[in-house]
């Protein structure tokens, strides 16, 4: 069997029933002359994700608006997933967001999708590569809601007011919440930038969340007599250390 013979595997992502209804028809009749199958659906974000965990596919079909976690922030969190599938995304609207997909040679589906556009978006989701992350962030509306976590080979969305901090180790950022800690391959300095309103950067290593900051307290190392000054936190018995170069918090927040 050549690759032309293996069929396109395809999940609908849509918070409204008629739209995947209509998808689901022009996909049967793309059938006819392109090899593929429709693997499932998904009606929110958060659904697709515990589906797309489960199940490899070759193409998702996103619609970029939608309740709780839109269309772009989903499209980042599949980006992680070991293989990530080929994005459509789809829309409604939003004049400005089809000029910056064809920019950055995404490929998008305006409402109401014509078959024949439909088609040729899933010829060319054959040998698509993933979407670049920083070209998805650029088109994100607003900062993401959740982190995406993988652990035991499935993405576990962890909302973004849980977090207290973000630490750098090596190549891993250490995400701690009240009850735990997790590990992201993300860069520290990516997500200062995108949760900039949420997060202050206290050391070089390190991102505290602002709304955590009740206080802060000098402290002397008995050996070598130098002090610095370190965070005290809302809710975790914990001191973080602050860099020189980040001490004007202290009065920032004082």
């Amino acid at each position: 069997m050549n690759d032309v013979e293996i069929p396109l595997t395809v999940f609908i992502v849509d918070d409204e029933p008629p739209a995947r209804n209509r998808l689901k028809d022009l996909l049967t009749d793309c059938a006819e002359q392109l090899p593929l199958k429709l693997v499932g659906e998904a009606g929110n974000g958060h659904e697709a994700l515990d589906k797309l965990s489960e199940v490899q596919v070759d193409v998702v079909l996103i619609d970029i608006r939608m309740p709780k976690m839109d269309g772009i922030e989903l499209a980042l969190h599949l980006n992680k997933l070991p293989k990530p599938p080929a994005i459509i995304f789809t829309t409604a609207y939003d004049v400005y967001a089809i000029q910056a997909f064809e920019l950055h040679a995404v490929d998008y589906l305006l409402k109401p999708i014509r078959l024949g556009r439909l088609f040729e978006a899933l010829t060319r989701a054959r040998s698509a590569l993933p979407l670049p992350i920083a070209k998805l962030q650029e088109l994100a509306p607003e900062p993401r809601k959740n982190l995406a976590i993988h652990e035991r080979g499935k993405i576990h969305l962890l909302p973004i007011e849980q977090v207290l901090y973000l630490r750098a180790e090596l190549k891993y950022v250490t995400v701690r919440t009240v009850e735990r800690e997790y590990l992201i391959e993300e860069s520290l300095g990516a997500l200062e930038k995108e949760f900039a309103a949420r997060f202050i950067r206290i050391h070089r290593n390190c991102l505290v969340a602002k709304d955590e900051i009740v206080g802060f307290e000098k402290v002397v190392d008995e050996k070598s007599g130098d002090s610095h000054w370190t965070v005290n936190l809302k809710q975790l018995n914990e001191m973080l250390p602050i860099s020189r170069r980040q001490q004007f918090i202290v009065k920032e927040f004082g």
